[in-house]
């Protein structure tokens, strides 16, 4: 996938990078985060934000530097990146400070699941993984299944992959395996009564991440919602006959990092124009571009699968306003 991250500091190719700027390769040899993993952070989380000369090749000014061994010795502490790699130097610096006394301070405990769950799948025990996950959902419910183990599970499994710990083959299987689970626990669900939304759910063209649209529809489900999924990367001219033809009220979607941020604002901005205006766009995912300024009028973002209960709430609320 091309690389169209905003730069910091490159919008010229003629600017200077500051004084003492180096390459990828030496940030790579000085900090120990490896080179993949630096241009991953720069899609995600929007840092480093390296210049580029004339060549176009990375330079990362000291400053960054400083702030990537930060980044990697509350990483070794075992914070996650998601947390931490777009914080601040000043807020890395007051969490090292607990971390230096006790190695895990401010570090939230997590669930026992995910550990054994990482294991298994490193061991290629394919169905003792299914076992597993399918024994989460028993425990602790589809709800608490998915907040506690499942989300952060999926998120440890991409940490792992760019870290080199995982091959792709090892990440595909551990996605369908989760995904029989979370169908498998879906279909079990009694029917929805009919006082949820219809909620259509798809991808846009070039996000083939199915397991937060999966993780979406089973808590909707849960919800009361009426949920049909149309799969991945449904094109936009294609969802406004889905929509009709479904008698959809919602049309929900799931953005990974994997799109560039200005691709997800686009992708919105022509469904939205294309869906009729009565028919709410529900957004959430990990794409940093739901949480810079530019969504499109009209497009609800969701913080997270947490915030789905409250959506819903919502949309009966207004609901029951028009009676």
């Amino acid at each position: 996938m091309a690389d169209t991250t905003e730069y910091a500091g490159s919008g010229a190719a003629d600017a200077l990078a500051p004084a003492g700027s180096v390459g990828i390769s030496a940030v790579e040899r000085d900090t120990g985060i490896n080179k993949e993993t630096l241009r991953v952070w720069e899609r995600r989380y929007g840092f480093p934000a390296p210049w580029r000369d004339a060549a176009g090749e990375r330079l990362y000014p000291p400053e960054q530097v400083h702030r990537l061994h930060l980044v990697k010795r509350l990483l070794d502490a075992g914070h996650r990146p998601g947390r931490i790699v777009a914080t601040s130097v000043d807020e890395l610096a007051a969490l090292l400070q607990p971390a230096a006394a006790t190695g895990l301070a401010g570090v939230a405990a997590e669930a026992p699941e995910i550990a054994a769950c990482v294991a298994l799948l490193q061991g290629h025990d394919i169905d003792g993984l299914r076992r597993a996950l399918s024994q989460v959902v028993l425990r602790r419910g589809l709800a608490g299944g998915i907040g506690e183990v499942f989300a952060p599970l999926t998120t440890r499994i991409g940490e792992l992959w760019m870290a080199g710990a995982l091959q792709v083959f090892e990440e595909h299987i551990y996605s369908e395996s989760l995904q029989l689970v979370l169908r498998q626990a879906i279909h079990a669900l009694p029917a929805a009564q009919g006082d949820g939304p219809r909620v259509l759910l798809t991808t846009l063209p070039g996000e083939s991440h199915a397991l937060g649209l999966l993780m979406a529809e089973a808590l909707l489900s849960l919800e009361g919602a009426s949920c049909l999924s149309l799969g991945v990367q449904t094109p936009p001219a294609q969802v406004p006959g889905a929509v009709a033809a479904h008698r959809a009220d919602v049309v929900a979607l799931s953005f990974s990092s994997q799109l560039p941020n200005r691709a997800v604002i686009d992708g919105l901005t022509e469904l939205r124009a294309l869906v009729q205006p009565g028919i709410e766009i529900w957004a959430g995912g990990s794409s940093r571009a739901l949480r810079l300024p530019g969504l499109p009028e009209g497009v609800r973002w969701l913080d997270g699968l947490a915030a789905i209960a409250p959506e819903m709430t919502r949309w009966r609320e207004l609901l029951e306003s028009r009676l």
